[in-house]
């Protein structure tokens, strides 16, 4: 009976003295970057910077935009929320952007389908630029939760409002734009 006890003893001693080597040959040290996590856009903060091609071939990118009020809208045409927000979007875009807002609309092409997505953007005559996040980057810099999700950026590139989940209101978009231009006079 002592054997065992000793042989339990030692064997639960060995697996101790290879998890504290585990742990110490794959220690990250403090400051590296698996540290320096990537914050969650909201708020006050910085919209983060990202460059993505529209159907026609131009390419946006948001960095450019710095100057003028942005509305960075995510959506997907299997989206019902979106499909229903987006109308109003649009003829909140019509109304200011000859006051410098802009308006991207991001489809998630990584969870859409191209052709529908583009045919939806067609049969609502929408005139804002329609972006395509094909791989899912974008999306993920910006840790999309949910469908559509609107982020409300000023003219310096910082985010002033964020709104998750839709269809939102035409006169809280009207509301935000005003905000957002109301700023850049």
């Amino acid at each position: 009976m002592q054997n065992k006890i000793r042989r339990y003893n030692l064997f639960a001693l060995l697996c101790l003295l290879v998890s504290l080597g585990w742990i110490w040959l794959t220690k990250v040290p403090p400051g590296s970057s698996a540290y320096a996590a990537q914050p969650i856009p909201r708020k006050s903060f910085a919209a983060p910077d990202f460059i993505l091609p529209a159907p026609d071939g131009a390419v946006y990118n948001l960095q450019d935009l710095r100057g003028r009020p942005v509305i960075i809208n995510f959506w997907a045409s299997w989206c019902p929320p979106c499909r229903a927000e987006m109308p109003a979007l649009e003829r909140v875009y019509a109304e200011y952007q000859e006051d410098g807002l802009i308006v991207l609309a991001v489809n998630t092409t990584n969870q859409d389908d191209l052709q529908a997505a583009l045919d939806f953007a067609a049969s609502l005559n929408l005139t804002f630029p329609i972006l395509l996040d094909e791989i899912g980057d974008v999306s993920s810099l910006y840790q999309l939760q949910a469908m559509p999700t609107t982020f409300f950026v000023d003219a310096q590139g910082i985010i002033q409002d964020v709104v998750v989940g839709g269809p939102m209101a035409e006169a809280l978009l009207r509301v935000r734009a005003e905000q957002l231009i109301g700023e850049v006079r």
